[in-house]
């Protein structure tokens, strides 16, 4: 069988071809033998929106228990964070989150999560990894009979999440002074956000495994029903988006414009550092923009740049003061909370910045504009084959590239992917993927005009 590797974030794999009750087995076998080498005695479970997600959680849940190991789980669909807030709350070992995230329906997932309630670092990712045997085991108990034990129990997860959602924020006020607008990309943040606003208009929100055959990411070209209607109900709403396991957030302005991470994370730090005036350090993957650091050094505060990947920024959450952290893929964590990407989280946090000061999405971007000067950002995702990528990944390697057309490179950085920069402070990445076939190409410029040149440009550089 084929030997199983976590990626960016968790392992993912397409269902019925490597995502199989064997393969889950394996993984779950694998962690199980971890646990037990480090005294672990407890697992907290969940399944998000995703085709056999149940099943797959039985199969992984019956090999823990098989190995000794008490089983916290979820009766339906949950969320990513609520599986993180429940293992510290349960003082679990692990939490196991059954989940391909943003991922193309057709993959499914195993995502690892630690004691802290964030993302297993990756020295311990590769301890597990290791300890993965080459065949499942079988099982000679099943998952009715270790529940009917007690091995495996129901716990309501969900409730408790939402319970302390409620005692952290002001959502009679927050209720009060926006309308909202929700599109859950059929994932796993719909019942939580229909339990938490009585009134809201909602897309996407049924149940569907298949995603409707779109990737739920909350992405510009994923949202064009939800942007929509904004434009069509203009300065009434304000629009949120969360992806399939709803740990990543985008935003709507109140004509439908996205707002991406990059403008999530600056409203974050001049919320909690220039109104909240708390401390702390920014820290965030190295796709994210430069603008960042620009309002962090205004607020006298410190920048650090990870890998691409949030385990690496939950490793400085767990062991540094961090009041900001996040990515360019819409996963944002905050002080005062787990350190975890959380939808929900983060978009309670801008809704009360919002309804605190009686402004719109689109003043507040203004007012941090005044510090950072505007940008605009995108993302393009190319879907090449494994030879095509490995191709770019040569030339990359290979060639020095100094200039991309008429524009001179200023500044190159290699952190995790390969970062052009341009006196004029807009700047090209490239990055391959870590969790499917795609090559990223990112951009920041001052204008759309100059953001379309240097797609063009990027692609061009390869011939592609």
């Amino acid at each position: 069988m084929k030997k199983i590797k976590f990626g960016t974030d968790g392992w993912r794999a397409i269902i019925a071809q490597d995502y199989t009750i064997e393969n889950v087995r394996r993984v779950s076998t694998g962690t199980a033998l971890w646990m037990k080498t480090k005294n672990m005695s407890k697992v907290v479970i969940g399944h998000d929106c995703r085709f056999g997600g149940h099943l797959f959680l039985q199969a992984s849940a019956t090999v823990f228990a098989d190995h000794g190991i008490q089983v916290i789980y979820a009766e339906g669909f949950v969320s990513t964070p609520i599986i993180s807030l429940a293992v510290v709350r349960y003082k679990a070992n692990l939490g196991v989150v059954i989940t391909a995230s943003h991922n193309p329906p057709s993959y499914n997932g195993f995502k690892l999560k630690s004691s802290y309630g964030g993302p297993t670092i990756p020295s311990e990712i590769e301890e597990v990894e290791h300890l993965i045997p080459d065949h499942p085991v079988e099982s000679t108990t099943t998952f009715s009979e270790h529940k009917e034990i007690g091995n495996i129990k129901v716990a309501p997860l969900e409730d408790e999440y939402v319970e302390h959602v409620q005692l952290n924020f002001n959502l009679e006020l927050i209720g009060q002074k926006n309308r909202i607008a929700y599109d859950a990309m059929y994932g796993a943040g719909q019942n939580v956000m229909r339990r938490i606003f009585s009134e809201i208009k909602l897309f996407h929100c049924e149940y569907n495994p298949g995603f409707n055959h779109t990737a739920p990411e909350p992405i510009s070209k994923n949202l064009n029903e939800i942007s929509q209607f904004l434009k069509n109900n203009p300065g009434i709403y304000t629009g949120i988006a969360h992806d399939g396991d709803a740990d990543r957030v985008a935003m709507l302005d109140h004509i439908g414009k996205m707002v991406d991470s990059h403008h999530l994370l600056l409203l974050l730090l001049h919320y909690l550092a220039g109104y909240k005036k708390m401390k702390g350090k920014v820290v965030v993957s190295f796709s994210v923009t430069n603008k960042l650091k620009i309002l962090a050094d205004f607020y006298g505060l410190e920048t650090e740049i990870t890998k691409i990947g949030f385990k690496y920024i939950a490793e400085k959450m767990i062991h540094e003061d961090v009041l900001v952290a996040g990515e360019e893929s819409g996963g944002l964590a905050i002080k005062g909370h787990i350190p975890e990407r959380d939808g929900v989280w983060i978009s309670l946090t801008i809704l009360q910045f919002m309804a605190e000061t009686g402004k719109s999405l689109t003043e507040l971007i203004q007012e941090v504009y005044t510090i950072v000067d505007p940008f605009v950002y995108e993302r393009l995702d190319l879907h090449l084959s494994e030879d095509q990528i490995n191709k770019v990944k040569q030339i990359l390697s290979e060639q020095k590239i100094v200039s991309f057309g008429n524009l001179l490179v200023d500044k190159y950085e290699n952190l995790d992917g390969d970062k052009y920069y341009f006196s004029n402070g807009n700047w090209i990445m490239y990055r391959a993927s870590g969790t499917e076939p795609v090559l990223r190409v990112y951009a920041q410029a001052r204008t759309d005009n100059e953001l379309i040149e240097l797609f063009n440009l990027a692609k061009e550089k390869l011939n592609i």
